[in-house]
């Protein structure tokens, strides 16, 4: 072999290699991107589990509720509104949006449930109080998990130069479940 050819086989490599590592680069980047954009789908799929659970709790809370407290139907309508509205929800923000107006639609229902003492002494009421706390703690776990999730994935797809792959195959921001302004503020008692 010549110089000659020594040369323009180490030039062909030079190219190839050149040509090869943003290849894989772009690979690497792609599929952690594609990772991290499922691992923020299955953790939303983990809160709506709980909301889901929290949605098949409420006719029966309600209902409890209501054998005590007859003369409190606005709340009950805006419980069941508020439920209705989560049931219709599509994509996440709506369903984000719809959830925090059934948290306040309920805490108005807790204040109500504060009224009835003897409400609060039925073992049948009690038992499903405890389960809708349970679901309540769960929620706020797989919230901070989801928006955990989130973020990662979010501060990957606009670190540079991370940020122009991510834009050249469309993957975008995803949203945080934020608490709504109604329900950072505490229910008030009123007897």
């Amino acid at each position: 072999m010549t110089q000659g050819q020594r040369n323009t086989l180490i030039a062909i490599g030079v190219v190839v290699l050149a040509l090869l590592i943003p290849l894989l680069y772009l690979k690497g980047t792609y599929n952690t991107l594609v990772r991290m954009d499922e691992g923020v789908k299955a953790a939303w799929a983990q809160v709506e589990n709980q909301l889901q659970r929290r949605y098949d709790l409420i006719p029966n809370y309600v209902e409890t509720v209501k054998g005590y407290a007859k003369h409190e139907k606005e709340v009950f309508v805006r419980v069941t509104e508020a439920r209705s509205k989560v049931a219709g929800a599509g994509n996440i923000s709506e369903k984000i949006a719809a959830n925090n107006q059934l948290s306040s639609a309920l805490a108005r229902l807790l204040v109500v449930v504060e009224r009835y003492p003897e409400l609060k002494a039925n073992t049948n009421f009690i038992r499903l109080q405890d389960e809708l706390a349970g679901t309540e703690n769960r929620i706020a776990v797989e919230r901070r998990r989801f928006n955990e999730a989130v973020r990662v994935y979010n501060v990957k797809t606009r670190s540079f130069p991370t940020s122009l792959i991510a834009g050249m195959f469309g993957f975008e921001k995803a949203t945080f479940f934020e608490v709504s302004k109604e329900k950072q503020e505490v229910p008030k008692l009123k007897f």
